[in-house]
């Protein structure tokens, strides 16, 4: 099994290198990938997937059903649109267009199917489309930047670095639970290790960055917290359903949830500290 996770955790970081390497129509597909698994993934595990579906309750594979559909259908929208955005100025207005767009066609689809769609599924399904597709395009709208390599490798730096930064010191130090109900292992200063981390890998990175090594610390030990965030509430959805993982795509790893779920949040706060950084030439 240990095995299994590591060599199945190299695969993933190369594929991913190389995407980001080449980014373009590469990492666009890759993305666009990953983000319909995912959505797949929190559709089953929230309930969204069964939705109007009678079989499911009879212990039989649900089917496919409109809501369900409709969020894989704004899955390549929305990355069809990021293909037409030249830089961030013209992206700022874009997720808000589209979680517009979201919520009215999901207004719509429970028009038109009620009552077997149900208005609590209406808002995870909508929820959903933000969390995973467009939450993940800004690692898309990243790599478009001029230092858009070194601001993908800033955003795992905060999540998946910082995060083994968190489990090394944890488990060596840790005696304070951070969060007992969602995630018994995590402990504060477990937490604080993988901050400190994160500073320091931010610290490094910044000499191959044009902006000052102090501003991207700070905007790594800002995505480190945001990103231990993200963890934790994909964890709180897992317990709240019942479920021990998302998928098993990644073997060892489960599924893209839950190798992604800590990325998910942090891209876009770095994109927007990112952004807010080039505005004031800091």
């Amino acid at each position: 099994m240990f095995l299994t996770r590591v060599l199945s955790g190299i695969a993933l970081v190369i594929i991913l290198g190389l995407t980001i390497y080449l980014g373009g129509y590469f990492l666009w597909v890759l993305l666009l990938f990953i983000s319909i698994v995912g959505v797949n993934e929190y559709s089953r595990a929230v309930g969204v997937h069964d939705t109007g579906a009678p079989a499911a309750s009879k212990g039989e594979k649900a089917p496919f059903n409109a809501l369900e559909l409709s969020s894989y259908v704004f899955a390549v929208l929305y990355y069809s649109a990021l293909l037409f955005s030249k830089n961030s100025d013209s992206v700022l207005l874009l997720p808000f267009f589209v979680c517009i767009i979201s919520i009215v066609s999901k207004m719509v689809l429970f028009v038109l199917r009620y009552p077997r769609i149900e208005v609590t599924s209406v808002m995870k399904a909508s929820f959903g489309e933000i969390y995973v597709p467009v939450m993940l395009g800004f690692l898309y709208l990243l790599r478009q930047e001029s230092e858009g390599i070194q601001l993908i490798l800033l955003v795992f730096v905060t999540s998946w670095v910082s995060d083994t930064f968190a489990y090394l010191v944890g488990r060596t130090i840790g005696r304070h639970k951070l969060s007992p109900v969602l995630s018994p292992k995590k402990s504060i200063e477990g937490a604080v290790g993988g901050v400190a981390g994160a500073v320091l890998l931010g610290f490094i990175l910044s000499h191959f960055m044009e902006s000052g090594p102090w501003v991207i610390a700070l905007i790594s030990g800002i995505g480190a917290v945001i990103s231990q965030c993200g963890d934790l509430f994909a964890s709180g959805i897992k317990r709240h359903y019942g479920i021990k993982d998302y998928g098993n795509l990644i073997p060892g790893h489960g599924g893209i949830l839950d190798r992604f779920d800590s990325v998910i949040i942090t891209a876009p706060i770095i994109f927007i500290l990112f952004y807010i950084v080039k505005k004031g030439g800091l």
